[in-house]
């Protein structure tokens, strides 16, 4: 395969990994997104797409003005949608809504960043929709703001030592929030526990020098998706864990797929006491363009899907009984959604029996054991010499692990 010739829209909160074309609610009932309008296609508005009913639908929010290219919009668990507009260096929040012909818009306050700092920008969906967050990260310290569901406008919820990017939330109540921090050069991910005070405890370490990012996690089943350079020094890799759990995070060889980049955006929900059989939806990003890929941890093999015509490109989520939906829109359907069976997904008839749910001896992080039972675990009988140093322990202190059942 050739080098990618294609650079896909990068968030550099998220890692510098590619931007979604919209952003989902937790629950799956909403969508927003900017979509463009007038002659050429040089106007943007906000759009709110209905997920939940027997089709789905589109609603133009236009406001008064045009919105810049770089306005985020999130949606809401009641229907409405988030607007993030900067005007005058501040951060302005709104919340739009349909008033019959017209859009309603709710002003909720601005937050101003220091001029020194990296922007402001809005975190996942919280689970439930009722609140809403965003991270403003300066030269040594990182800012949680609530900037949507409380009582007086936007609040400050925590302040984080390190620049944090990322954002992943690790329950159904939006009380665990975990984000990428990075202290003395290396990025760690921590967990930030909104309901006591912003407290802020150490996630995921899989080796001293290492990054290790937390890109999506499943709050059912307590399957995260890690990139880290652990494996590849100098070079980050997709792997996987459970929270709560001490066995090694995991690197497998089919997830390396040479000159493309490759996103996890989406998990399937409901698998509570079997994460490894958890589907993962793929955002690929290659020369030729964007594709779906789809893969289990207890699978060794990525299954590659064409992506629909009109993807909204790292956009979609998992029904529990295993069916992918990927919103789309083309000039003949401005608002649809494509449903993909993809096989090899539990409820969808297409498991393959026997399939592997261990890992390759290659697929765990250098200088990590395994524990005994586990296939290519050491012999327990003969004396082993004393390791040089600690087991480097994943999702170590994770403070989640009481909360998730495995």
């Amino acid at each position: 395969m050739t080098v990618c010739a294609i650079e896909p829209s990068a968030d550099p909160g998220n890692g510098g990994g590619p931007r979604a074309d919209c952003s989902i609610t937790a629950e799956g009932a909403y969508a927003a997104r900017l979509a463009r309008s007038g002659e050429g296609g040089d106007s943007w508005y906000p759009e709110r797409w209905t997920l939940d009913g027997p089709e789905p639908y589109a609603v133009p929010l236009p406001g008064n003005q045009p919105e810049e290219p770089g306005t985020e919009v999130q949606p809401m668990g009641d229907g409405r949608v988030l607007v993030h507009r900067i005007a005058a260096g501040r951060h302005v929040f709104a919340l739009l809504y349909p008033t019959g012909p017209g859009t309603g818009e709710l002003p909720l306050g601005a937050v101003e960043c220091p001029a020194d700092g990296h922007g402001l920008r809005l975190l996942p969906p919280v689970p439930g929709g009722e609140r809403a967050y965003a991270l403003a990260a300066g030269p040594r310290s990182t800012v949680l703001w609530q900037v949507a569901g409380g009582a007086f406008g936007p609040e400050r919820a925590a302040e984080i030592p390190g620049r944090c990017s990322g954002g992943v939330w690790l329950d159904r109540t939006g009380r665990m929030l975990a984000v990428d921090r990075e202290t003395g050069g290396r990025v760690k991910a921590v967990v930030v526990d909104l309901e006591r005070g912003g407290e802020v405890s150490p996630l995921l370490q899989i080796a001293a020098d290492s990054d290790d990012r937390l890109l999506l996690a499943d709050p059912d089943s307590g399957l995260v998706l890690i990139g880290s350079d652990a494996p590849s020094p100098g070079r980050e890799r997709l792997g996987w864990g459970v929270l709560g759990s001490t066995l090694p995070v995991r690197f497998p060889e089919c997830l390396r797929l040479p000159d493309c980049v490759v996103t996890p955006f989406a998990v399937q929900p409901g698998q509570v006491l079997t994460p490894e059989r958890c589907a993962v939806a793929l955002r690929v990003d290659g020369a030729f363009g964007s594709w779906v890929g789809v893969w289990r941890p207890a699978e060794r093999h990525v299954r590659h899907l064409p992506a629909p015509e009109g993807w909204l490109t790292g956009a979609g989520l998992w029904t529990r009984d295993g069916e992918l939906r990927l919103p789309c829109s083309t000039p003949q359907s401005p608002c649809g959604v494509a449903r993909l069976a993809a096989p090899g997904v539990p409820g969808t008839g297409g498991e393959r029996p026997g399939d592997p749910a261990e890992p390759a001896p290659e697929d765990t992080a250098p200088g990590e054991t395994r524990e005994p039972g586990e296939p290519g675990a050491t012999d327990t009988s003969a004396p082993a010499p004393a390791p040089a140093q600690p087991r480097p322990v994943p999702l170590q202190q994770a403070p989640l692990a009481r909360l998730v059942t495995k």
